[in-house]
């Protein structure tokens, strides 16, 4: 099993069993350039009590060790894993999540309590798999880990494959398989033998898992004790200190380090702000799309305003088609995010400069830079001015329908702002009729309300996205991307201390003038031109359409071959292969629905090629 994961960790690997207790971790070493110099994992604490094995950095490390010192602890070297464990010895788990700023998923084994701990980073920048193989509990980084136990031979979740078609990822604690969960981001669980030995978290994953950082009770603490008061420059101070900070944590001083530009505001405004924190020595990077207009004009003109030594890199059809066969293998489960692609690509190629690499990933969803979330409050505003009977009324008699007048009846029969969000979000609306069989789970995008406070319409729109897609779709695919190519990439602006400013400021702070994401826009034109702020904000869209017209036409044929989807059973052919016929002709917004579909045919062949069906 951790040899699947060799990837994760080229430089080094071992392993610790007790075989008498029945417990085994292993672990992989990265030695990535400006990381703590990591100890030999899994790691022991001084008393022997506990023994961790941990994927990711503790960005706070030096803090920590200096509170540890203080009370008698002593360190053999300078790994933050080290200060990891002596916390865990010294304040106990949770508490020791508590006071930690990184990127990890850990597991501690309790020697004297005889139980196992598993926990994920506040924001979940690092992933973490369990469930059941026959009669045996695994868990790992990644499902290619779980694959190789002999007893997993776990079937696919037909209420997962629901959420995919729905969202374009499977959120947490949902997961494509049978009898295997992710532990969602900020959690932590408990597992003792018998646990284990009754599968009680299987019949019931949400009894035992537990929030150590719940991010909807931390917005709503925000919002009612310490809303944001101030101008609008008080507010970019602010700002302005918190990411220096967070960028400081992430990147060593003399160090080379990266930075992704392109997409908006918020990758540039990390790039001006580690480049003005000095120390260490920043590139910048950006991709383009070949025969889509020189959208690489604006990352450059930023890169040298900025000072930065720039790299640019170009994609087209021929590449994504070398890239797509390979996506199955790199994500391990069903992912239909098509950003991925470019960002794989990047990511490869930025890591023949740098091996330390910042992302602005987290800005647009913290600030409402998205114009979806400002079409699901203008039509939310519509539908709220009609009495709630009236909307139930014409809900019920849109039904399911997607086009046309039956998707206008829905949104105005939404019963709150999480309704008519996720009627901007979801590819299918209605997946349960295209995967037989299906029952789809209920997440937080199925809520009326994700927040709880009615007339916090923007806010509640920030938190489901923060719980769902920050981590299942935009950190997964930042962690498989850069992980595959042997790069730490790390989000500054998903620093818990950022994110809880985010949430403080009011709607004006971030939706201005019709426009979102204005705080890191308003930031940033004390770093850069005013016509380039405006340049930021215009993203390059990947041209998925014109790729599955072309160098994927084949590829895309023989995945959604009528006769294949009957053989398989999961999903309904005529269905598909409707959507497909729209697609063809012309209907451009079919696109995304057929590459959910894609996404899951490409995994379901490479899963059964994997188990050598």
């Amino acid at each position: 099993m951790g040899e699947a994961l060799r990837h994760r960790g080229p430089a080094e690997n071992a392993a610790w069993v007790d075989a008498q207790a029945g417990i085994a971790l292993a672990y992989q070493r990265s030695g990535v350039p400006g990381q703590p110099v990591p100890a030999g994992q899994p790691l022991q604490s001084a008393d022997r009590r506990h023994v961790l094995a941990c994927d990711g950095v503790l960005h706070n490390h030096a803090q920590l060790r200096a509170a540890l010192s203080a009370v008698g602890h002593r360190f053999r070297g300078h790994s933050d894993a080290e200060v990891l464990v002596a916390g865990v010895a010294e304040w106990g788990v949770e508490e020791t999540l508590q006071r930690c700023n990184g990127m990890f998923a850990m597991a501690v084994w309790d020697r004297r309590e005889r139980c196992l701990w598993l926990a994920r980073d506040q924001a979940g920048a690092k992933p973490l798999y369990y469930g059941w193989a026959g009669d045996c509990l695994v868990f790992g980084s990644e499902l290619k880990a779980l694959w190789r136990h002999p007893r997993f031979d776990n079937g696919v979740d037909r209420g997962a494959l629901a959420l995919l078609l729905r969202l374009g990822y499977i959120p947490a604690p949902h997961c494509i398989h049978e009898r295997a969960f992710k532990l969602a981001a900020g959690s932590v669980i408990r597992l003792d033998s018998a646990a284990v030995a009754t599968g009680a978290v299987a019949h019931d994953p949400s009894r035992h898992p537990r929030r150590w950082w719940e991010p909807q009770a931390r917005m709503r603490q925000v919002l009612a004790e310490a809303p944001f008061t101030g101008s609008d420059d008080e507010a970019a101070d602010a700002l302005d200190a918190l990411l220096r900070d967070a960028i400081g944590l992430r990147i060593a001083a003399g160090g080379p380090a990266g930075v992704f530009l392109g997409g908006g505001a918020s990758p540039a405004l990390v790039a001006a702000l580690a480049q003005a924190r000095g120390g260490a020595q920043v590139r910048s990077f950006s991709l383009g799309f070949h025969g889509a207009g020189d959208g690489g004009a604006q990352a450059r003109e930023m890169a040298g305003r900025l000072r930065m030594t720039h790299t640019e890199f170009g994609l087209d059809g021929s590449d994504a088609l070398e890239l797509v066969p390979q996506l199955p293998a790199m994500f391990d489960e069903p992912f239909a995010d098509v950003s991925g692609i470019p960002f794989a690509v990047a990511c490869r190629l930025a890591r023949q400069e740098v091996g330390v690499a910042l992302s602005g990933v987290g800005g647009d969803e913290l600030f409402l830079g998205h114009e979806r979330y400002r079409r699901a409050l203008r039509s939310w505003r519509i539908a709220r001015a009609l009495p709630l009977p009236l909307r139930r009324g014409l809900g019920r008699l849109a039904g399911a329908g997607g086009q046309g007048p039956a998707s206008l009846l829905a949104r105005a029969g939404a019963r709150g702002i999480g309704d008519t969000y996720r009627r901007q979000v979801s590819h299918w609306q209605d997946p349960g009729a295209v995967v037989r069989g299906a029952r789809e789970p209920q997440t937080i995008h199925h809520q009326a309300d994700p927040l709880g406070l009615q007339g916090d319409a923007a806010a509640a729109l920030v938190l489901a996205d923060f719980m769902a897609r920050v981590p299942d779709d935009l950190l997964c695919g930042i962690d498989r991307a850069s992980t595959a190519a042997g790069l730490d990439v790390r989000t500054p602006l998903l620093d818990w201390r950022v994110a809880e400013f985010a949430w403080s400021l009011p709607t004006h702070m971030k939706i201005r003038g019709g426009a979102g994401g204005f705080l890191p826009g308003y930031l940033l034109r004390r770093y850069l031109p005013d016509a380039l702020v405006e340049q930021a904000g215009q993203g390059c869209e990947v041209p998925l359409g014109e790729w599955l017209r072309g160098d994927l036409a084949q590829w895309a044929a023989d995945l959604l071959a009528p006769a294949a989807l009957r053989r398989d059973g999961l999903l309904d052919a005529a269905r598909v292969d409707a959507a497909r016929q729209a697609f063809n002709r012309g209907r451009r917004q079919w696109q995304s629905r057929l590459w959910t579909v894609l996404a899951f045919q490409a995994w379901r062949a490479h899963w059964r090629a994997s188990r050598g069906d």
